[in-house]
């Protein structure tokens, strides 16, 4: 066993990032669940990009984008992707690595919904990663999908979200003199995980 006490006790890792993420959400002055989420295309070249993490489940982190975009071609293509949470005024972080499915299902439909309607009316009007002409033409495809939708737009059939299976999970915090204290947990094949203290 090692020596986890303190910000890093518990034997559940989601629980540990709802905690961290709940102590951000007092500290942070913006997004404290924004992610840097990292995805490879085809050719193996990495991309990455900010996304808001919008759920930690028991066994999964769930973010939503458009499914058009280059962030959930790739995810597709590979069926896996990585993200960090870092927080400055908490001095941590959250590394994570695992498997992706999409959730395009009653759950993206409520998240949706919740969306203030500007935001709803936006996930229609643009065609994520595409080439624009300028901005002019968005706030035209904004126009029509007022017109078309009004107060009321439904869940476009190409946004959704995407379910982050961890494999790996690293929790780490600042220390002095860059002595800092990282945990990495990896899932064992038994439904449980194997936890090792990380030389800063």
């Amino acid at each position: 066993m090692t020596d986890r006490s303190g910000i890093f006790a518990g034997d559940d890792p989601f629980e540990i990032s709802r905690r961290w993420l709940a102590e951000a959400e007092a500290a942070e002055p913006n997004d404290p669940n924004a992610i840097a989420l990292a995805t490879v295309d085809p050719d193996g070249m990495p991309n990455v990009r900010m996304v808001l993490l919008k759920e930690v489940e028991n066994d999964a982190f769930v973010f939503y984008t458009n499914y058009g975009s280059a962030k959930a071609v790739e995810i597709e293509h590979a069926g896996k992707a990585a993200f960090v949470l870092h927080w400055k005024s908490l001095r941590r972080q959250i590394r994570v690595r695992g498997l992706t499915v999409r959730e395009d299902g009653p759950q993206a439909d409520a998240y949706f919904a919740s969306r203030s309607l500007r935001s709803r009316l936006g996930a229609w009007a643009s065609r994520q990663s595409q080439p624009l002409e300028s901005r002019a033409a968005l706030m035209g495809e904004a126009a029509r999908a007022t017109a078309r939708f009004g107060m009321q737009p439904p869940r476009p059939p190409f946004w959704g979200g995407f379910r982050l299976r961890p494999v790996e999970i690293e929790f780490w915090a600042d220390g002095a003199f860059r002595l800092h204290d990282r945990f990495r947990w990896r899932t064992d094949g038994r439904g449980g995980w194997d936890i090792v203290r990380l030389f800063p």
